[in-house]
């Protein structure tokens, strides 16, 4: 692993495929400009909409989604993980799916989310993720990688079980992906200490591509897109506009930091 430039795209998408991987697009060639070589999009980058209008758009928002990050992989020469988009499944239902893609346009690593987002916020908003998605039941894969680092994948939700977080640094993972669409309500409370609390026990980088602002009707999303330190520290910050976080993911911070809190060696429960 060498040192890099990696990038959180922030992204507030609508009911518009075309319009969203234009405004991807756009922040692709931002980070890329800046010298990333690793970037995330956050979770619902190519829709944001109506469940039943995301189920009936699927095929086309699946087929469209993947050749998108192949396409911009191989433009830009880079790795991107296409953070959260509808998979067609068996059942009538699809799988929220986030897709690793090197700079050739192979596929590295496929995750379905696993825990699904069914919650009655306090301020009104109910939110059933599993009427329409159908829950993966695998842990996410962890790609190796010489250039960047073991990556591990996980969307939205999954970062408030931090069970799945420690398997992925059993197998290895050092940079971990959060892609999210995290609500208003709860992102003010919970984004960043949740996103830090899985740095610093896991101690590797996290990078947390976001939506922000108004998607929808009534949903709103908090951005604060993040790039995180081992050691817990904000690296970089998108706020509140779409954008992008940017930071160096350095190998010599993270030894520096697992050499001064050897806390994944000491592990009693395993």
């Amino acid at each position: 692993m060498k040192s890099y430039l990696a990038a959180a795209v922030q992204m507030t998408s609508v009911p518009d495929l075309q319009k969203n991987l234009a405004q991807a697009e756009e922040f692709i060639d931002l980070a890329v400009r800046q010298g990333a070589e690793l970037v995330g999009l956050p979770e619902n980058f190519p829709f944001m909409g109506d469940e039943n209008e995301k189920l009936a758009q699927a095929d086309n928002i699946a087929k469209e989604s993947e050749k998108f990050l192949k396409t911009m992989a191989q433009r830009y020469q880079i790795t991107i993980l296409g953070g959260g988009f509808p998979v067609p499944s068996d059942d009538r239902k699809v799988y929220n799916t986030a897709l690793l893609i090197d700079s050739s346009g192979k596929e590295l690593s496929r995750y379905l989310k696993v825990h699904l987002f069914d919650v009655n916020v306090p301020d009104g908003n109910t939110y059933r993720e599993s009427s329409t998605v159908m829950a993966g039941n695998e842990l996410p894969h962890v790609y190796c990688s010489e250039k960047l680092g073991n990556i591990g994948l996980s969307v939205c939700y999954d970062v408030r079980f931090p069970e799945l977080y420690r398997a992925l640094s059993q197998n290895g993972a050092d940079v971990m992906f959060v892609p999210a669409a995290f609500t208003a309500f709860t992102g003010k409370d919970h984004w960043q200490i949740l996103l830090q609390a899985r740095a610093i026990e896991n101690t590797c980088y996290i990078i947390a591509p976001a939506q922000t602002g108004l998607n929808y009707a009534r949903r709103q999303t908090h951005g604060h897109a993040m790039i995180i330190d081992p050691w817990g520290t904000i690296l970089a910050d998108a706020g509140e506009k779409p954008g992008i976080a940017i930071a160096e993911i350095n190998p010599t911070r993270l030894e520096q930091v697992r050499r001064q809190m050897p806390s994944l060696q000491h592990r009693v429960f395993v």
